[in-house]
């Protein structure tokens, strides 16, 4: 029995996964860096908060931290499950700043599927010049309509060793 819902399980997840939205073009798969149980369930997954680290696909030497909520029970065991808009956000410098490319306010960093079919979460960039920080939003959204929930991370661009810190305004498409 327990042979066959594996079955299904896959069978569902793999025709499901066709429709799926790609990650972001640059960012890789985020590293799981651990879930905790919220939610005890009896004959199926708990409800967990999961936390994970991305870097910057585009400026090394930053990292953002995120953690989401995920749904067990039968749809969160069968991966149908819509999963809620509750995410955080933390960022930080994690080594010497160095911008790859030019990038837009805004950008997208990093792209998540939330949902079976509409769903996605993202995490963008945009620089502040005035401070020389690197700001990052993290919010979900829909086809037809996104929620206004979201978080807000801030980078200061930091010297690294003797060198001069690199200023995010220089990097900033027109």
């Amino acid at each position: 029995m327990r042979a066959r819902f594996s079955f299904i399980r896959h069978c569902a997840a793999a025709a499901f996964s066709v429709g799926a939205v790609p990650p972001a073009q640059a960012a890789d798969e985020p590293d799981l860096i651990f879930r905790k149980s919220t939610v005890f369930k009896l004959l199926t997954p708990n409800d967990k908060l999961a936390t994970y680290a991305v870097d910057d696909p585009d400026i090394d030497g930053v990292a953002c931290h995120f953690t989401v909520p995920e749904r067990g029970g039968v749809k969160g065991w069968l991966g149908i499950a819509e999963e809620v808009s509750d995410i955080s956000l933390a960022c930080r410098q994690v080594g010497p700043v160095h911008f790859k490319a030019k990038f837009a306010q805004g950008e997208e960093m990093f792209r998540r599927r939330r949902s079976m079919f509409f769903k996605k979460m993202q995490i963008v960039r945009g620089c502040d010049p005035k401070r020389n920080v690197l700001v990052y939003l993290v919010y979900s959204d829909r086809l037809i309509e996104g929620s206004p929930k979201n978080s807000t991370s801030s980078v200061p661009i930091m010297p690294w060793g003797a060198d001069a810190p690199p200023k995010c305004a220089d990097w900033l498409e027109k």
